[in-house]
């Protein structure tokens, strides 16, 4: 795998550009089973501030593969988007602020790759299906069997608990009297 390591300590005041390329390789080793295969180049742009101040600004420009949610075949993901951080040197590593990065000042070099890996990710939707029409077409039949069997037993389920239902009112509940006295006594 190609090397994702940064060389902050040697880069020299001003603007530096670096090009990476994200494959599949990047992409198989992470723990979500999303993607399958990854073809991204990044641009990346440092501008180092001060001794101890960097900022970075990437640019992702590709595609990956990723599953259906509603198929489960494989889909492009089109990634196109921006990632900007501040890069500081300080005593420990602190990662809380947005869009902030404090590394400890010993370290020469910063891995970039989980930045990038995670930056793609983030572009994966929670939703994320194929267009309308563009499904497996036997499978999307096997769903539309098994969506008719459940919404038959849901509605038999529904009928037996308005058989059994029990009106219900907030009166019933003595907890409800409990906090409405909390309430009248505050």
């Amino acid at each position: 795998m190609a090397s994702f390591k940064l060389p902050l300590k040697s880069l020299s005041l001003g603007v530096q550009d670096f090009n990476y390329y994200l494959g599949d390789d990047v992409f198989n080793e992470t723990e979500t089973i999303d993607t399958h295969h990854g073809d991204v180049n990044v641009h990346l742009s440092v501008e180092r501030k001060t001794n101890d101040i960097f900022q970075l600004h990437f640019e992702f420009d590709g595609h990956i593969t990723i599953s259906c949610d509603r198929c489960l075949d494989d889909m492009d993901w089109e990634v196109e988007t921006d990632y900007d951080i501040s890069v500081k040197f300080g005593e420990d590593y602190d990662d809380s602020r947005e869009n902030v990065l404090v590394i400890p000042s010993h370290w020469r070099e910063l891995d970039l790759l989980p930045i990038m890996r995670d930056s793609v990710l983030l572009t994966i939707p929670i939703k994320h299906v194929h267009p309308e029409g563009e499904c497996n077409e036997l499978m999307m039949e096997k769903l539309g069997a098994h969506k008719a069997d459940l919404d038959d037993d849901n509605r038999a389920d529904s009928d037996a608990d308005n058989e059994n239902e029990k009106t219900f009112t907030l009166g019933d509940d003595p907890r409800w009297e409990a906090l409405k006295n909390f309430k009248d006594n505050n």
